[in-house]
């Protein structure tokens, strides 16, 4: 009988056993061993173990690397799974290559790259929930970029200002229309802030999602309320995500809930919760899901030009097999919310409708907006 590690369950969460998730992205790896990469290079990535002595290069495959394309394009998880498993995380202390992998981080479109290695990549898969699996990973002995970099004009002038802080960088860049895959992949690679430096990419993404959806809560405080109860729906690779805005000034919840059995779970369902209101407290125990989910509802409103309390609630079914990260949240969420909406008449028709579109109901008791939504009282009422 194989035995799995105690902390993953045999789902290759540790790296330590063997396990079917790390078997299935094996045999979608179709890179034969090499010691040589000539290619694209769409992206870089800077591992966060042993920080601040880090290792860091470029990521390698000749696909596209952005989540938004591989939406257009109707990939399915096992798509995705495939193009992940096959990409090479080139790695090496990220100063020994500096100037490259930011050209890489600065241009809109992938680079064409040449590598060699000490010896063959091998593969080398871990899970974080963060960050996108990489299937094969080899450390680099030479590497240089043979194309030159098409930069946009908005990165050029902040990752030139170096009066800039992190979270202002971040701000203007999205208020640019620089989206947040292009943004992180600066600040990782050391090209945002005033006391510049790499920044693990797990921490980066998560990093951008809170800064740009930070900067655009602020200007959401300053809108009218909402002056209806809407509810969106959104499935994406078997995570459903439903949310509920209600009238009122900025508050944010996110209940989230595994299915027992399912990739985090165990033999039980798993529930986890967080909330806010326009200053958050510290970190958020769902990790970066939060603070994607965050930015997807903060773009409506700002595009409606109003202010709502939100209620997101995530469904994670067993359909999602393989953690590909953050991303599919923040999509699922973009996806809920410029689909169609339901107008719902009342608190209790939409607590009714959303726990109809997910299957059960017990995540309201866990809710404590709904709750006080439901018994405290406020000024509007007595108008």
């Amino acid at each position: 009988m194989e035995r799995h590690c105690a902390i993953c369950k045999g789902k290759g969460l540790c790296g330590l056993t063997r396990c079917p998730i790390k078997s299935r992205f094996s045999t979608l790896a179709q890179v034969r061993p090499s010691t040589e990469y000539m290619g694209c290079s769409p992206s870089v990535f800077i591992g966060s173990y042993g920080y601040p002595s880090v290792r860091g290069g470029p990521l390698l495959v000749n696909d596209s690397d952005l989540p938004t394309d591989w939406l257009a394009k109707g990939f399915l998880i096992e798509d995705i799974a495939r193009i992940r498993a096959g990409t090479i995380r080139g790695m090496s202390v990220p100063d020994r290559f500096p100037g490259t992998l930011q050209e890489i981080a600065l241009s809109s479109v992938p680079l064409d790259v040449e590598a060699r290695f000490e010896r063959p990549v091998a593969p080398d898969l871990m899970f974080d929930g963060t960050v996108a699996p990489v299937g094969l990973s080899g450390s680099m002995k030479a590497f240089s970029v043979i194309d030159n970099a098409k930069v946009a004009l908005p990165v050029d002038r902040v990752t030139s200002d170096t009066d800039l802080g992190a979270n202002e960088a971040c701000d203007i860049l999205s208020r640019s229309g620089i989206d947040v895959y292009q943004i992180s992949r600066l600040l990782s690679a050391g090209l945002l802030g005033r006391k510049r430096k790499v920044v693990p990419t797990r921490w980066a993404i998560t990093a951008v999602d809170d800064a740009v959806s930070s900067g655009i809560k602020q200007e959401i405080s300053r809108y009218p309320a909402l002056d209806e109860i809407r509810l969106f729906e959104g499935f994406l690779f078997g995570n459903r995500i439903v949310c509920i805005l209600l009238p009122g000034d900025w508050k944010f919840e996110m209940v989230e809930i595994w299915d027992a059995k399912s990739l985090w779970a165990g033999d039980k369902d798993y529930l986890v919760r967080d909330d806010e209101t326009l200053k958050k407290k510290g970190y958020s125990p769902i990790s970066g899901a939060y603070y994607s989910a965050r930015l997807g509802v903060a773009e409506y409103l700002k595009k409606t030009g109003r202010a709502a309390r939100v209620i997101v609630v995530r469904h994670v079914t067993g359909d999602y097999w393989a953690p590909l990260g953050t991303w599919v949240v923040r999509e699922a969420t973009r996806k809920a919310m410029a689909g169609p909406y339901l107008r719902c008449p009342d608190l209790s028709a939409a607590t009714a409708m959303a726990s109809q579109k997910i299957g059960f109901s017990y995540w309201i008791k866990e809710s404590r907006l709904l709750a006080e939504q439901k018994y405290q009282r406020t000024l509007q009422e007595f108008f």
